[in-house]
């Protein structure tokens, strides 16, 4: 079935100004901004599709060295040969790693002959830094939030009309997070905002009345078996999109599967994702802020044993890396490993443990005579979707 490379060069023929900019195209250039525009984009410089795509040739000659990387390095090309993407402007470019702060920040703008923009937030990256900051957003605010208010206040100064906020991943997060906290001015021009297997917002920003003002232009997708968009408080009105990929695969944005031109759709998750996402869940909601803290630090204090700055070494040799972070976790402070073994203790004996075991194929078709024992949990799942949404509706006159 076709994906969105497919689309890319299937609708490439017809122009923006023809047809008018919608969600697939969203994820193209949410997932263009994944591109290193290093020592093309600086500051006050711009470029277009095609011209990023010739500066990836001579830089880049034969491709990106990650499997993810290069499918977006494939689309990039497609991109500059469609019609629809090649001529568009893309500006703005900013990409901040500190590890110090733990903070990673990448956009770009893209310039729609309509004249709006387009405010592409692009995901975590391979960077230690990148996935910690990811994990801090489960107990506190981080910087890459106030970057992106930031970024998207700045460009509303700088353009006129509207704008489209989007992005993949942290990417969708960092849209939905902006959209809800920045000014009002800002918010009025906004037209859609997109997150595709984004992380939710926390419950704060979720329950504001900047996110209400905007909760009605936002489009989120997920595919069936979500993990990464399902984290933290989630936006109740999503789509979910049929996958070819496995798992945690699914998060693959091109492995979504499109069809004539839009998403292929399911009803709801599957079964195994509702179950999982409500039993994670209650683990999560059980540990204190300083517990979330203490996991986060701890979890990454192992990586860095393997690589102090870069995640993709640790999936290279996962058994032997395992290895190295086993011997870590020994040389860990006494109080810090009794810490950990409580919370993991918590985890390998509750519901989300139960669910884990009861989602192996042949054991769930044993369960099958008795579903009870999970379908508690769907319900709380359906039940917590339903408040989200009674909040978020709109109040009659």
């Amino acid at each position: 079935m076709p994906n969105l490379q497919n689309y890319v060069r299937d609708q490439g023929n017809i122009a923006l100004s023809e047809q008018p900019f919608n969600a697939a195209d969203s994820l193209a250039l949410s997932q263009l901004v994944y591109m290193p525009m290093e020592g093309l984009l600086n500051p006050g410089e711009s470029a277009t599709v095609a011209e990023l795509w010739s500066f990836l040739q001579e830089h880049y000659p034969n491709g990106l060295a990650d499997v993810f990387q290069n499918k977006r390095y494939n689309l990039t090309e497609a991109c500059a040969e469609s019609l629809r993407f090649f001529n568009l402007t893309v500006s703005d470019y900013v990409n901040h790693i500190d590890s110090a702060q733990e903070t990673q920040f990448c956009a770009c703008t893209f310039t729609l002959p309509s004249g709006a923009r387009y405010i592409a937030f692009r995901g975590t990256d391979l960077t230690v830094a990148g996935w910690k900051e990811d994990l801090n957003m489960s107990y506190r605010p981080v910087p890459a939030q106030a970057d992106a208010v930031a970024y998207v206040t700045r460009a509303a100064a700088l353009s006129e009309g509207g704008l489209y906020l989007g992005g993949h991943s942290k990417g969708g997060h960092l849209a939905l997070y902006a959209a809800a906290r920045a000014p009002l001015a800002v918010q009025d021009r906004i037209i859609r905002v997109y997150s595709f297997d984004g992380p939710g917002v926390d419950e704060a920003t979720l329950q504001s009345d900047g996110y209400a003002r905007v909760s009605l232009r936002v489009e989120s997708f997920i595919p069936q078996s979500s993990v990464v968009g399902m984290l933290l408080c989630y936006h109740p009105l999503y789509r979910v999109v049929r996958s070819t990929g496995l798992g945690l695969l699914q998060h693959d944005a091109l492995t979504w599967q499109m069809e004539n031109g839009v998403f292929n759709t399911l009803d709801g998750l599957d079964l195994g994702t509702r179950v999982t996402d409500e039993a994670l869940r209650q683990w999560i909601d059980r540990l204190s802020m300083e517990d979330r803290r203490l996991l986060t630090e701890t979890v990454f204090r192992l990586i860095s044993a393997v690589d102090p700055e870069m995640i993709d070494t640790l999936v290279q040799d996962i058994p032997g890396n395992s290895v190295k972070m086993v011997s870590a976790f020994r040389k860990l402070e006494p109080e810090v490993r009794v810490e950990m073994r409580r919370m993991l203790s918590d985890l390998f004996t509750s519901s989300a443990n139960e669910t884990v075991r009861k989602l192996l194929p042949a054991v769930f078709r044993r369960a099958s005579d008795n579903p009870s024992p999970i379908a508690g949990m769907v319900e709380k799942a359906r039940a917590r979707q339903a408040t989200l949404r009674e909040r978020l509706r709109p109040e009659k006159n």
